[in-house]
């Protein structure tokens, strides 16, 4: 183990946060006021040049997106690989029952627990997404599957497969399993803030935490999540007010976008502000329960043969190439726009991910948090899809063309919509579906407010004020970029995947820190 993770750190050094922030000369009100200039500052600028000259923007954004992944990509996969690998590894034996968070029983009920979680990460674009890529890798199969002739149920099986591979065990285990131990044991056990900073400590140690260093890899971490949330934000906006004009006829102009932005912020900004233990919980159980409750109904009224037989077969598909699909490079065109696109996604989340992880598992074993975040949420995940997605390859595959043609030009909201048309009361289950969309941005919208807001003030509690701010900040910047048209939400999410350059160097040292770490509170607590 290192030195510098074995050094004791004073426990009175950070243990109120907050009244140490205020004291300190970069802190206004409590507020790390680099990191908000850093992260802030590239927000706005990036809103401003987009407003400015949205094709200048996005012709800087793709450069900067193919320089990352052509440099990034490889590492990125062998990095979520690993960090799932090792990640199941310490839930065996002895460091599986080392308790995290300082204190010896769970402080969030287990189905609390597991919802907040389970909507946190999944997110919105597990609704949108869960139609179309399935549809996508069907009507034009992944290079690993070229030979599969074209709309049969094979090449369905394959699509699936594929879709699991990017919303499944790795996207998941990226998000909270290694950094999640790191983040739990050196602010509840040795009092340092919960900043991403925190996650460089066992390498370069004080150094981190008071230098520029540790402001630039804050800011850098914010920027990516706040971009990360920003874009679902307005792209909410454009898709349900296509399907508000598609089925109410309520046309689809900047006004109606605006007024759904309006509700979603005011929905999550709310929800932040009243904690983790009031309207974070509330917002995730109401999720799950609109959720379970659709899926239910489209296993029983849907094409329920082929949901079961397209989860396992495509669940056994995915099994068996998980390594092949994992470490793929053959065709980097492919998979730069694909798998590679969703690994930055995903990294640029992780640290602040993992930082909320933390502040909700205390009392949780290893054991508990690696699973779930790393296994029983990726199978939850990879059966929705089937539910979604699988019912559009159902329905496809009877009567082809019912759903790609209206998926043309890669439109993921009537996508979504002519699956949930050829559902028994497809106009209702239309609604509900837009309806659980926006609980899923809005779940997101809270959890990554609250997150940002930790950042900003180095405690597991920020104040309201922050929350608020954050809140409101992301949903001003989405307002702005879908005042351009779709390619200003567009740029900004290719933007994610250069943003996960930084961030994705913050999270490799987990790879080794993690389970000194385990070993360590193993031996802590004679386990």
């Amino acid at each position: 183990m290192s030195d510098t993770l074995q050094a004791a750190v004073p426990e009175t050094q950070l243990k109120n946060q907050e009244e140490a922030n205020m004291s300190d000369s970069k802190y206004l009100a409590g507020v790390d006021l680099p990191v908000l200039f850093i992260s802030g500052g590239a927000l706005l600028l990036f809103a401003i040049f987009a407003l400015y000259d949205i094709e200048m923007v996005s012709g800087w954004v793709n450069t900067a997106f193919a320089t990352s992944t052509k440099y990034f990509g490889a590492y990125w996969q062998v990095l979520l690989l690993l960090t799932f690998v090792i990640g199941l590894f310490l839930t065996v034996g002895r460091t599986g029952s080392v308790v995290l968070g300082g204190i010896k029983t769970p402080e969030m009920p287990t189905f609390q627990w597991i919802s907040v979680i389970m909507c946190t990460l999944l997110a919105g674009g597990g609704v949108f997404w869960a139609a179309a890529e399935p549809m996508a890798h069907f009507t034009s199969s992944p290079p690993l599957f070229a030979g599969t002739e074209a709309g049969t149920p094979e090449a369905a099986y394959n699509a699936l497969a594929q879709s699991f591979m990017h919303w499944g065990f790795l996207a998941w285990a990226i998000l909270g399993s290694l950094t999640g131990i790191v983040f739990m044991y050196l602010h509840y056990e040795k009092g340092l803030p919960l900043k991403p900073r925190t996650l460089l400590y066992p390498v370069f140690g004080d150094k981190v935490m008071t230098g520029p260093l540790g402001a630039i890899v804050d800011a850098s971490c914010v920027l990516a999540v706040v971009a990360g949330t920003v874009g679902p934000i307005g792209f909410l906006g454009l898709q349900v007010s296509f399907g508000l004009e598609k089925l109410f006829g309520i046309a689809n102009t900047y006004t109606t976008q605006l007024a759904i932005l309006g509700v979603l912020i005011g929905i999550y900004t709310i929800s932040a502000v009243s904690g983790v233990t009031k309207g974070i919980q509330i917002l995730s159980r109401a999720n799950v329960f609109l959720a379970f409750c659709l899926m239910a109904f489209i296993l029983f009224f849907g094409p329920t043969g082929f949901i079961i037989d397209g989860y396992l077969h495509g669940f056994g598909i995915y099994l068996d190439q998980f390594i092949p699909m994992a470490t793929f490079r053959a065709n980097p065109g492919w998979l730069d726009w694909w798998t590679v696109f969703f690994w930055g996604w995903f990294l640029g989340y992780g640290p602040l991910m993992a930082m909320f992880v933390a502040r909700i598992s205390k009392g949780r074993t290893i054991r508990e948090m690696v699973l779930l975040i790393s296994i029983v949420a990726p199978i939850i995940t990879c059966f929705w899809f089937t539910i979604v997605g699988g019912s559009g390859l159902a329905f496809e595959l009877a009567n082809p063309g019912v759903i790609s043609e209206p998926f043309t030009g890669f439109n993921l909201p009537a996508a979504l919509l002519a699956i949930t048309e050829q559902l028994p009361l497809g106009f209702v289950i239309s609604v509900l579906f837009l309806i659980l969309t926006t609980i899923f941005v809005a779940t997101t919208g809270d959890s990554m407010t609250y997150a940002v807001s930790m950042v900003m003030t180095g405690t597991d509690h920020p104040k309201s004020s922050v929350r608020v701010f954050w809140g409101v900040m992301m949903g001003v910047v989405a307002a702005l970029l879908i005042s351009i048209g779709s390619g200003g939400i567009s740029a900004l999410q290719s933007f994610i995947v250069v943003t996960a350059v930084p961030v994705s160097l913050v999270l490799l040292p987990s790879l080794w820190t993690a389970p000194q770490i385990a070993r360590k509170m193993a031996d802590d607590q004679g386990l």
